[in-house]
């Protein structure tokens, strides 16, 4: 990219030279190892350009009301979370996307020069100020997932995509 890419305020400098950061907003921070290999397993493959980092967000202990606990996991989530950054909260009532879906929406998240923050709930799930503060709710499948997976397949997701969008053969159709 030329001179002009790296003069431009931040954003647009990330827009101009196709850059983006994904984050992975997640509550709960002691996961299995297994989780955690696999979650740095996809991270580590993704490109310098679409970067992959899990931000996570200590849970609220259980006891009292729910809807406290919700209420206190949802304002560490959206403190977490870097301003004007798009964001996917993962709800299994959310939209049901294709790895094809998913890969057209970050060229244009990309397009848009804004990073994408992926948020995912507590046991509990997740306040509805988290749900109402997202731009769109994702259904990673109508199973019921544990979070620790949820991790892992969000990840391995975010690289196929990825993948898709540089000509990787690592998408088959």
């Amino acid at each position: 990219m030329g001179a002009a890419a790296y003069a431009a305020p931040a954003r647009e400098r990330r827009r101009l030279l196709g850059a983006m950061k994904f984050l992975v907003v997640a509550v709960g921070h002691r996961m299995p190892a297994w989780v955690d290999a696999g979650f740095a397993q996809y991270a580590g493959r993704m490109p310098r350009e679409a970067r992959l980092e899990l931000v996570a967000v200590k849970a609220v202990p259980r006891g009292g009301p729910l809807q406290r606990v919700l209420d206190a996991e949802g304002k560490r989530v959206l403190a977490a979370l870097p301003a004007g950054c798009i964001r996917v909260v993962l709800d299994e009532r959310g939209a049901l996307l294709s790895t094809m879906d998913v890969a057209r929406r970050i060229a244009r998240w990309r397009q848009a020069g804004r990073d994408v923050a992926f948020i995912v709930g507590g046991a509990d799930g997740l306040a509805e100020s988290v749900r109402k503060s997202a731009d769109l709710p994702w259904a990673l499948s109508p199973l019921t997932l544990p979070h620790g997976l949820a991790r892992v397949i969000l990840a391995e997701q975010l690289y196929r995509a990825v993948t898709i969008l540089h000509n990787h053969p690592y998408h088959r159709e």
